[in-house]
Parts: structure tokens; C-alpha cells; sequence
């Protein structure tokens, strides 16, 4: 069940106040181009821890900077907003793999979390506990789509991309693509695991999943949601829930401070 979440500002002096039910996921989009206004931009960045600012510095791009900052400062902003504490006191780690966690401070319940930006767009999913996993595209990428299938992606998969009309190609792939990113980022795999073990039925509602070695897991314990943020951008999220236990995704937008006013 996807449903949709009241908008709250980005504003790190006043964080919305938040609760995650269990079962429940989060997800909030940020659109980029909102976000231009100086001073707002330097109180985010006051966020950022000094190796934050330096992995920041490392982008060549004004705009991959711009999408670096907004990210890190909106997750911040959302811990604060779900936990309470102040958004410049979480300390962040990443897995072997490269999936973000929370290192400090420690919670009870934890909140697990997953974090994806592509041109224009910023995506933050929260859940309890459970493996979480989004992933974010840009339509307007240029990418070969069926040479990347063929070369990457499961036979069923490249079977129904290539019965697609040349107009739908694009985005039929990026929802295969944008699923199966969300799995591995939940699972923290990074691209270890090769993108033809595992894939993706895109007629059941909601998406559904199968699996070849070397990859062991188990169907029935993932849900999967696709969305359209935009008309340019496309989304999925990956959950791991107890078979048979409920699933209930709300998404939402995150706007400027002093937005509207």
C-alpha cells in the first residue's frame, strides 16, 4: 500500500517531528532546483561534518556538490525529526559495500535508512529496523538501454524489455534498473552481486522478484514499490518484511524553508 505524506521544510533550526509505525517506510523526495537560496544553502552546509565537506569537494560539478550537500543535510535533518536529537549530532559509517548507517548516536528501536540522488532529485527512505533500499533515475539520461540489458540483466528481463515499443524502452529499463538497485542497496551488496541472479516480474502488482546463484534469499520476505516522482524521474524502494507481514509505504515531498510563506 503506497499513501502519500504531508510536505515539511527542509529547515535545520526546526525539524518536523516525525514517527515511523511498524511496518510503515518513509520515503521523501527532495527536487533540487528548489534549493538556491544562499543562506539557506550555508546553514545546511554548517551541517556537515569536516569529512562530509571534503568528500563534497571532491565532486567537479556545481550541481553534483549542490545534490551532495541537500543529501547529507537531509538526512540529518530527518534523523532529528524521527529521534529528537539536534541534526548536526548524527555520525554516519558506511558498510563494506558502501550503504550508509547510522554510527552514533545508538537508538532504540534503530532506524535504518537508505539515501539516493540522481540529476534534480534527492530520495531519503526511514523504516524501523527493517532492510531498506531506494533508488532514484533520470529519464533523461542517455543510456543504451538495450545494450546495458543485454550484457547485465536476467533473459526474462531483456525478453520483455526488447518485446517493448521503442518509445517505452526507456522507461521499462529504468524500472528494472531502479528495482534492482533498491534490492542491492538493502541488502548493502553495492553491484558485488551481478545483476542477472536476481529479477524482476514487472506485470504483479506490486513487483515481485526471483532469484538464481549465487544470490540465497528468499522471495517472499520482499516487497518492492515503484513511483514517478516527476515526469522526468522514476523511483523504487526495497523492504525486507517478515513473509506475510504488512507493508505500508508513504512518500513525500520535502520543501524549501520559508516555502509558501
Amino acid at each position: 500500500m503506497v499513501t502519500p505524506l504531508p510536505p515539511f521544510a527542509l529547515d535545520p533550526s526546526a525539524p518536523p517531528r516525525l514517527a515511523l509505525a511498524e511496518g510503515e517506510v518513509h520515503v521523501w523526495c527532495l527536487f533540487a532546483e528548489r534549493f538556491g537560496d544562499a543562506a539557506a544553502l550555508a546553514r545546511l552546509a554548517d551541517l556537515m561534518t569536516p569529512d562530509e565537506r571534503a568528500r563534497q569537494s571532491r565532486f567537479v560539478r556545481a550541481r553534483d556538490r549542490h545534490l551532495q550537500l541537500l543529501a547529507r543535510a537531509l538526512v540529518r535533518v530527518l534523523f532529528s525529526a524521527y529521534a529528537g536529537e539536534p541534526p548536526d549530532a548524527w555520525r554516519f559509517g558506511t558498510g563494506p559495500h558502501g550503504k550508509p548507517y547510522l554510527a552514533a548516536p545508538a537508538l532504540a528501536p534503530p532506524l535504518a535508512f537508505n539515501l539516493s540522488h540522481t540529476e534534480g532529485l534527492v530520495a531519503a527512505a526511514f523504516t524501523l529496523r527493517d532492510e531498506v533500499g531506494v533508488d532514484v533515475e533520470d529519464l533523461d539520461r542517455r543510456a543504451p538501454t538495450l545494450d546495458v540489458a543485454r550484457r547485465f540483466f536476467a533473459p526474462s528481463e531483456v525478453a520483455r524489455l526488447e518485446a517493448e515499443p521503442p518509445e517505452r524502452q526507456t522507461d521499462v529499463f529504468f524500472a528494472f534498473w531502479t528495482l534492482k538497485e533498491a534490492y542491492l542497496k538493502a541488502r548493502g551488496l553495492g553491484l558485488s552481486a551481478p545483476l542477472a541472479s536476481f529479477a524482476f516480474d514487472l506485470d504483479a502488482d506490486p513487483p515481485a522478484i526471483r532469484f538464481a546463484p549465487p544470490i540465497d534469499d528468499e522471495p517472499a520476505r520482499w516487497r518492492f514499490v515503484r513511483d514517478a516522482p516527476s515526469d522526468r524521474h522514476r523511483l523504487a524502494v526495497a523492504v525486507a518484511r517478515p513473509a506475510g507481514a504488512a507493508c505500508h509505504v508513504r512518500i513525500g515531498r520535502v520543501e524549501p524553508a520559508g516555502a509558501g510563506r
